[in-house]
C-alpha cells in the first residue's frame, strides 16, 4: 500500500493550514444568503440530476443510469448548472430566486477549476440585466469583508474589492487589448471566419488550420484580454457577440450584441450574465447548432430538455446570473488554488 501523499488534505497539519481559508468561505456564504434574503430572494433546492447537463459545445457533463422500477436504465445526467430547473420555476411563477449549490464538470481541473464546484445562481423576473452588475459588486465586497481582505490577491494581480467597475464591450477589450476588430467579423448571429482568423495571425496568435470563430475568439480572449481585465478595480465585460451568447437575448440596438457579461477581478472570470432569452423556437434552433458544434469537436452530444423548452414559452422576461463561489472565496483569501478553499475536494486520477 502506497503512503499517503505529504500534502493530503485530511491531514491534521495540511488542514491546520487551511481552516483560516475554510472559516472565511463560511463567513462568506452567510453573508450572501443574507443579502439575497433581504431582497427578498427565495432560495431554492434544485436536483442535481438532469436529463440534460446542458447544450453548450464546450461543456462536459457527468452521465449515470436512473434505473425505474422495472429495472429499465435511463440515462441522467449531474446538472452543470442549475439554469434549466430555476428557469423551469420562473415559469411556474417564482420572481426572484437563488441557488446555491453544487455543479459538475467533466474535463476541468486546473487551480482554477474544479470538476465538482459550488456555484452561486440567481434570478430577478422583469429587471433589467444590468442590475446584475450591482448584484455581483455587492458579493464581491461581501467576500472581502467576510475574510477580512483590503485587497484582493491572484498570481501577482491585484484589485480593489471596494472600488467601483470599470465597464467595457467585449468589442472595445479586443480593440484595447488585442487592436481586433472583432464586430467587422459579425453579422447579426453570422460570424467570418475567415476575416478573424487572420486579424489573430497578424497579432501572432497560434491557431488549428480547424479553429472555428468561436475558437478564434476564444484564443484571443484568453491570452490578449483577459489578463488586463479586474485589474486594479473590478471589471464588467458587457455585450458579448450574438454568436458567443446562446442563452441570452440579443442587445435591443445591435443584432450582432447581445445581453450577456462576465465578471472579473485580478484577471479572473467570476461570473456570467444573461438578460434571458425566452423564445423557445429560438432556443431550441440555439442548441441544435451548440450540439451539432460539440458532435463535430468530441463525437458527442447531450439530448435537449424538452420540459425546459416548453417551460420557456411561460417563463416572464428576466435576468440571471451564474457566479463561481469558490473562485470568489479563493481570491478573497489569496490562496493560490481553487482546492485550497473547497473542505473535501475531488480526488486526483491523474496517472
Amino acid at each position: 500500500m502506497k503512503a499517503p501523499l505529504p500534502q493530503s488534505w485530511w491531514q491534521p497539519e495540511y488542514h491546520a493550514g487551511r481552516r483560516p481559508l475554510l472559516l472565511a468561505r463560511n463567513r462568506t456564504q452567510a453573508a450572501i444568503r443574507d443579502w439575497l434574503a433581504s431582497a427578498d430572494f427565495l432560495e431554492i433546492d434544485p436536483c442535481a440530476l438532469a436529463t440534460s447537463p446542458g447544450n453548450e459545445a464546450h461543456l462536459h457533463g457527468f452521465a449515470t443510469d436512473l434505473i425505474g422500477n422495472d429495472g429499465v436504465p435511463h440515462r441522467m445526467y449531474l446538472h452543470t448548472s442549475p439554469e434549466f430547473a430555476m428557469k423551469k420555476l420562473l415559469a411556474a411563477g417564482e420572481r426572484r430566486i437563488f441557488s446555491l449549490g453544487h455543479v459538475w464538470r467533466n474535463r476541468e481541473r486546473t487551480d482554477r477549476h474544479s470538476p465538482e464546484f459550488t456555484m452561486l445562481e440567481w434570478y430577478r423576473v422583469e429587471e433589467d440585466y444590468r442590475q446584475l452588475f450591482k448584484d455581483c459588486v455587492a458579493f464581491l465586497r461581501l467576500a472581502a469583508e467576510a475574510a477580512g481582505a483590503d485587497q484582493l490577491h491572484y498570481r501577482g494581480q491585484t484589485c480593489d474589492p471596494y472600488a467601483p467597475p470599470d465597464i467595457m464591450t467585449v468589442a472595445e477589450a479586443f480593440l484595447e487589448y488585442a487592436d481586433i476588430d472583432l464586430l467587422a467579423t459579425c453579422d447579426g448571429p453570422e460570424t467570418d471566419t475567415r476575416a478573424l482568423r487572420a486579424m489573430a495571425e497578424a497579432k501572432g496568435i497560434r491557431l488549428a488550420r480547424d479553429d472555428t470563430w468561436s475558437d478564434i475568439m476564444s484564443r484571443v480572449l484568453v491570452e490578449k484580454v483577459e489578463p488586463h481585465l479586474g485589474r486594479s478595480r473590478p471589471l464588467i465585460l458587457d455585450r458579448y457577440p450574438t454568436a458567443e451568447a446562446a442563452l441570452a437575448r440579443r442587445s435591443a440596438d445591435n443584432p450582432s450584441e447581445a445581453e450577456r457579461f462576465e465578471f472579473y477581478a485580478c484577471g479572473v472570470e467570476l461570473a456570467n450574465g444573461f438578460g434571458e432569452l425566452t423564445d423557445p423556437q429560438e432556443q431550441r434552433h440555439r442548441f441544435v447548432l451548440e450540439m451539432e458544434e460539440k458532435h463535430r469537436i468530441y463525437g458527442e452530444c447531450y439530448p435537449l430538455d424538452e420540459d425546459f423548452l416548453a417551460a420557456l414559452a411561460l417563463m416572464p422576461p428576466a435576468s440571471g446570473c451564474a457566479l463561481g463561489f469558490d473562485r470568489l472565496v479563493m481570491l478573497a483569501t489569496g490562496a493560490p488554488r481553487i482546492d485550497d478553499i473547497i473542505w473535501t475536494p475531488v480526488p486526483r486520477c491523474e496517472s
